[in-house]
Formats: structure tokens, C-alpha cells, sequence
């Protein structure tokens, strides 16, 4: 071993010798309280707004990349191979964006949707940035 190995190595045990001495120390944390205010009129009428913007909302069977080319070969009777392997979840999509995952259900004679598992609210505004 050079000597600059037996220097980083030494580095590092030096580091996990000091990791292993120090004790971890509890943190008080505050208690989280749902504060329950009640909202204004004018936020209210901002909110009502927000709530009648239309969206589009679809489900996602799977996905295929192919060529111009294969494209326009495409005929009655093709068959396009997916991403998804049969019996997968499909993806709920709200403007493009994934919130949920679901399987398909038929209510009187009209395909719908089960939701199965829905994107926490966090994770769909870490997406939007």
C-alpha cells in the first residue's frame, strides 16, 4: 500500500473511531397541532375559484417508443408492445402530471377506474418544481 493509501485509510478510521465516541442526544421536537382557523369570505371566494378550473384527467395503460416509419405501418389488427407487463397498474394522470395508480373496474356496462394508490401531496408538488 502507498503511503497516501495508508493516509486515507488512517483518515477514515480516525473519523469512524470519533463517529463511534460520540452518543446521539434526543431533540425536543414541538407537537404538531392542527390549528383549525376558520378561512375569510374573500378566502373563500379564492379557493371557490381554484376549485371550478377544469382538468384533464387520464389513465394510462403504458407507453411505446417506435419510429415515424413503424408508425405509419401501423394497420387494423397491429399489435403496439407496451412498457407494462399484464395485470400492472395503469397510471392516473391529472393535466399530464401522476397522482395515482389504479385498476380498471366495469360499473354498469362502463369501464372505470379503482384507485389503488394515491401520490402523497408531497411528492406530487416535488414533481411540479
Amino acid at each position: 500500500m502507498s503511503d497516501e493509501e495508508n493516509e486515507d485509510l488512517s483518515m477514515w478510521d480516525e473519523a469512524m473511531d470519533e463517529q463511534a465516541d460520540a452518543e446521539a442526544e434526543p431533540v425536543e421536537l414541538d407537537e404538531l397541532q392542527d390549528e383549525d382557523v376558520p378561512i375569510t369570505g374573500d378566502e373563500k371566494r379564492k379557493l371557490d375559484a381554484i376549485l371550478d378550473i377544469p382538468v384533464t384527467i387520464s389513465m394510462e395503460v403504458g407507453r411505446s417508443h417506435i419510429s415515424i416509419r413503424n408508425l405509419l405501418q401501423l394497420n387494423q389488427g397491429s399489435v403496439v408492445e407496451l412498457d407494462r407487463v399484464a395485470g400492472e397498474a395503469l397510471d392516473v394522470m391529472v393535466n399530464g402530471t401522476l397522482i395515482a395508480h389504479g385498476e380498471v373496474v366495469v360499473v354498469n356496462d362502463k369501464f372505470g377506474i379503482r384507485l389503488t394508490d394515491v401520490i402523497s401531496q408531497i411528492e406530487r408538488i416535488k414533481k411540479l418544481k
